[in-house]
């Protein structure tokens, strides 16, 4: 045997770079809006999305400038302005781009150990609800074509996939749908109810976007599972005791500082993108 081919043998394997799941939620988000624009109207427009997403690369811009970060990344507040101008509707344009700044100086300023608490479109939304009447979120009636809403499911769980979150999606999902059909069930309602309530695409992109997002949820697979359950719970209860819309939002971030607990309770690796950041340093 040759010396070359000896060398070649003991060469471990080269392993291929898993792609950056940001780049697939960049494709998926643009997809959707790109639907939205040319083909299916679900209710966003282009001035209030680019003041979204305008706003949340210029607030990390100057909020990365003040904390002295060497390295500036802009794949997650772009994220973040697509997720909020696809979800978040405004009398004005300006709420869009305050909604922007919200979410990503909480990604500052609502830290620990090095994650940020809030998922930043969620928390935008919540306080912008509780602090105007001139917002509301999408219904997300975007029609019952289902190839749509399974062209959404596909590409979510491609991003998920590569995130290493596509399981606590799951738990969400299964759990809500398994209370609107016990709900159905034991109010008598026809099937039909639930199964329009589940094809909403809001609720798709809070499943594969919000909930699932790697840097606010519990790092243990144990702690998603519980959070995923809680979160659809309180909703439900939000929803359809307390009459409270849009609730998912709401119990998503009622309970996001349970994942402090839950990382303590069942400690696991953190969650870290491919390239990670510097030190302390929010993406």
């Amino acid at each position: 045997m040759s010396g070359e081919a000896a060398i070649g043998q003991q060469m471990p394997p080269r392993r291929r770079p898993v792609p950056d799941p940001r780049h697939l939620q960049m494709v998926a988000l643009i997809s959707l809006l790109a639907v939205n624009f040319w083909m299916i109207d679900f209710g966003a427009r282009p001035a209030p999305t680019l003041a979204a997403i305008g706003a949340s690369l210029l607030t990390q811009i100057v909020c990365a400038s003040l904390a002295g970060l060497q390295q500036l990344d802009l794949r997650s507040p772009f994220l973040t302005g697509m997720s909020l101008g696809l979800l978040l509707r405004a009398d004005v344009v300006w709420l869009h781009a305050a909604a922007g700044v919200i979410a990503i100086g909480s990604k500052f300023l609502i830290r620990h150990r090095g994650k940020h608490v809030f998922n930043p479109s969620g928390f935008a939304i919540v306080v912008l609800l509780l602090a105007s009447s001139h917002v509301w979120v999408s219904p997300g009636q975007w029609g019952t074509e289902i190839w749509f809403a399974a062209l959404t499911a596909l590409l979510a769980i491609v991003v998920l996939g590569a995130a290493r979150r596509a399981d606590i999606a799951i738990f969400f999902f299964v759990s809500h749908a398994a209370l609107l059909l016990v709900r159905a069930w034991w109010l008598g309602d026809p099937m039909a109810i639930p199964l329009h309530q589940l094809q909403s695409g809001s609720l798709l992109i809070f499943t594969f976007f919000m909930i699932s997002d790697p840097r606010t949820t519990p790092d243990s697979m144990c702690g998603r599972l519980l959070f995923a359950i809680a979160v659809a719970l309180l909703a439900h209860y939000l929803a359809f005791f307390m009459q409270m819309r849009p609730a998912l939002y709401f119990a998503l971030i009622a309970l996001s500082p349970a994942m402090i607990l839950l990382d303590r309770m069942i400690p696991a690796p953190q969650f870290t993108w491919n390239d990670p950041a510097p030190q302390g340093a929010p993406k």
